[in-house]
C-alpha cells in the first residue's frame, strides 16, 4: 500500500491548502470531488474530508459515499466533514448560537489522545462555520473544546475516525501541523517519504515506461514550470526531447536572445523561433482582453504545430501544467467559472495528432521550485518570477501596437532591474508594468506633455491563488518612477497599485 492521502473537496475555499500541509510534511496526497471518488480507493493509506461553504442540513448538502472508507480507513473530517459525520450518526448540528469565526483557544483537551499529543490547552485555532454540533453521536468521545463550541474536536469509538470543527490548514491554527502529523504519521501510520529527490527517481521512471523510444516536443517559455519539466523529461528520454522557444513579440526586452543563451548550458535541445510580427500582426486592433488571450493562443498553437512536423515521428506534446491548474478544472461544481482562460488546460485542438505528458501536473509551484533544486538548476532561473503566458498583450489595457510593446519593454526592463539592483526582487512572488489607456498632462522643462500613464504591480504570494501588494519602499517607487519618466519617451506619469487577490487579480486584463 502506497503512501497516498486522499483528500474529498466538498467546495472549501481552503481544500489547497491542506493538500500544502500534508506535502509539507513530506506525504504524498490528492484532491479529489467528494462527488467523483478516485477507483483506487485502495491506495490511499488515510482519508481527509474538507470544509464546505454548504450547511449540512440543507437539501443540496453534498453527499459523499464514504462507504469504502469509514472503519476502514483513517479518516479526519474537517469542519463540514465534521457536522456531516456528527448530523449522520445520530448527533444534532443546528446554526450557531455564537459568532464561530476567527481565532478561538482550546479552552478543553481530553488527556492521554495521541490526536492531540504535543498539543496544549489554550492553542489557537481558526473557526469558520455558522452550523455548530450541538449533540454528538452516541459512539463518538469528545476530545476538545472552545469557549464557544463545546465539541470542536471528536473521535468515533471503535474506529480510526476523527473531527473537528477547525481549520488545521490556515497558519492561524497554530498547532495545525502537529495535528495533522499526529494524525498522519502517529495514528496513520504514513511514512514520510515524499521528497524532492523521490520524485525526480519516481517520475523519470514512470516517463521512461510511458513514452520509450518516442519523441517529445515541449514548448519553452524560460520560466520555472515549463523548464523543470523539460529537465525532467530530458533525464528520461535524453536526445528524444525537442523543446521549441517561441517569440511571440510579446516578452520582455531582450528575453528571447536572454533565455536561449541561459537554455544554452543545459544540454537542452532548443530551438528559437521567432514569429513576433505574426503574433503582432494577429493583434492589431483588438482591444478585448479575452480575446487577445484567445488570438495568441491559438497562433502559437499554429506555430508550434508548423515546428512539431518538422520533427520526425514526434509522438507527445509535454507541458508544464501543474497542480492548481488541474485542480481548477476539476473541481466539485465543475470548471471554474472563468475568470481568463488558461493556457494549459482545455486539451489540444483536432489537427494536432499528439499525446499530452505534463510531468509536473501534481506539483504546487514552490514544489516545482525544489524538485528545481534537487536537480541542482540555476537558483536564478529557478527564482524567477511567473510571467503570463500571453505576456505583454494582457499588460497593455486596450489595442495593441509595436510602438506600445516597446514602450511597456523599456518600463518593465526599469523597474524589473530596479528591483534586483536593490536586493527587492527575491522578496516578490510576481512584478511588472501595466500600460494604460490613459493620458495626462504633465510638465517637462516648460513644455506641457500629454502622455501616457503606466501602473506598477508587485505582489507576494505563495502560489498565486492569493496575493497581497508588496509595501516597496518610497524611496525605490521615487527612484523608478524618476527613471522611467526621464529614459522612456511617452510616458509622464507613474502610479503604483496597492490592490490584492482577492478581490483584484494580479494580471489586469
Amino acid at each position: 500500500m502506497q503512501n497516498n492521502v486522499l483528500i474529498l473537496d466538498f467546495g472549501s475555499q481552503y481544500t489547497q491548502l491542506i493538500a500544502r500541509r500534508v506535502r509539507e510534511l513530506n506525504i504524498y496526497c490528492e484532491i479529489h470531488p467528494y462527488n467523483n471518488l478516485p477507483k483506487n480507493i485502495s491506495d490511499f493509506k488515510a482519508v481527509i474530508l474538507s470544509g464546505s461553504p454548504f450547511s449540512v442540513r440543507g437539501e443540496d448538502a453534498p453527499h459523499p459515499d464514504l462507504s469504502e472508507i469509514r472503519g476502514k480507513k483513517p479518516l479526519l473530517a474537517v469542519c463540514y466533514g465534521a457536522q456531516y459525520l456528527a448530523h449522520f450518526s445520530g448527533g444534532q448540528v443546528a446554526p450557531s448560537d455564537t459568532r464561530e469565526y476567527g481565532r478561538a483557544n482550546l479552552s478543553f483537551i481530553e488527556k492521554g489522545e495521541q490526536f492531540f499529543e504535543n498539543i496544549e490547552k489554550n492553542s489557537q485555532v481558526w473557526m469558520s462555520h455558522s452550523d455548530t454540533i450541538k449533540k454528538l453521536p452516541d459512539n463518538a468521545l469528545r476530545l476538545a473544546s472552545t469557549s464557544d463550541v463545546k465539541n470542536a474536536a471528536y473521535r468515533i469509538k471503535e474506529e480510526e475516525t476523527y473531527a473537528i470543527q477547525f481549520h488545521p490548514e490556515v497558519y492561524h491554527s497554530t498547532d495545525g501541523k502537529q495535528l495533522l502529523e499526529n494524525f498522519l504519521i502517529k495514528i496513520a501510520d504514513i511514512q514520510p517519504d515524499w521528497t524532492p529527490n523521490s520524485f525526480v527517481d519516481s517520475t523519470v521512471a514512470e516517463l521512461k515506461e510511458k513514452i520509450g523510444n518516442d519523441k517529445v516536443v515541449l514548448g519553452l517559455s524560460g520560466g520555472v514550470d515549463s523548464t523543470v519539466a523539460a529537465v525532467l523529461l530530458h533525464k528520461a528520454i535524453g536526445e528524444n526531447l525537442h523543446c521549441i522557444f517561441v517569440n511571440n513579440g510579446l516578452l520582455r526586452k531582450n528575453e528571447f536572445s536572454a533565455v536561449l543563451k541561459q537554455y544554452e548550458g543545459m544540454g537542452l535541445n532548443v530551438k528559437g523561433v521567432d514569429a513576433s510580427a505574426r503574433f503582432l500582426k494577429a493583434l492589431a486592433g483588438e482591444s478585448d482582453p479575452e480575446r487577445k488571450r484567445k488570438i495568441i493562443g491559438n497562433i502559437f498553437i499554429e506555430v508550434f504545430d508548423d515546428e512539431a512536423h518538422q520533427i520526425e515521428d514526434a509522438k507527445w506534446l509535454g507541458q508544464g501544467t501543474i497542480y492548481p491548474d488541474v485542480i481548477e478544472s476539476i473541481s466539485v461544481n465543475g470548471p471554474s467559472a472563468t475568470i481568463k482562460s488558461h493556457h494549459n488546460v482545455g486539451g489540444l485542438p483536432d489537427f494536432m495528432k499528439l499525446q499530452v505528458v505534463e510531468p509536473l501536473r501534481m506539483l504546487f509551484k514552490d514544489e516545482v521550485r525544489r524538485v528545481g533544486a534537487s536537480m541542482e538548476l540555476d537558483p536564478e532561473l529557478l527564482g524567477r518570477h511567473p510571467f503570463p503566458g500571453p505576456g505583454l498583450a494582457i499588460r497593455i489595457l486596450g489595442d495593441i501596437t509595436p510602438e506600445k510593446v516597446a514602450v511597456l519593454q523599456e518600463v518593465d526592463a526599469i523597474f524589473i532591474n530596479g528591483l534586483k539592483e536593490d536586493g527587492l526582487y527575491d522578496k516578490v512572488w510576481q512584478a511588472g508594468a501595466i500600460l494604460l489607456p490613459v493620458q495626462s498632462v504633465g510638465v517637462m522643462g516648460d513644455e506641457r506633455t500629454y502622455e501616457n500613464c503606466v501602473a506598477l504591480r508587485a505582489v507576494e504570494s505563495t502560489d498565486g491563488m492569493t496575493a497581497d501588494w508588496v509595501n516597496l519602499p518610497y524611496e525605490f517607487l521615487q527612484k523608478t518612477s524618476n527613471a522611467i519618466i526621464n529614459r522612456v519617451k511617452g510616458v509622464n506619469r507613474v502610479v503604483y497599485d496597492i490592490s490584492s487577490k482577492p478581490p483584484a487579480t494580479i494580471e489586469w486584463e
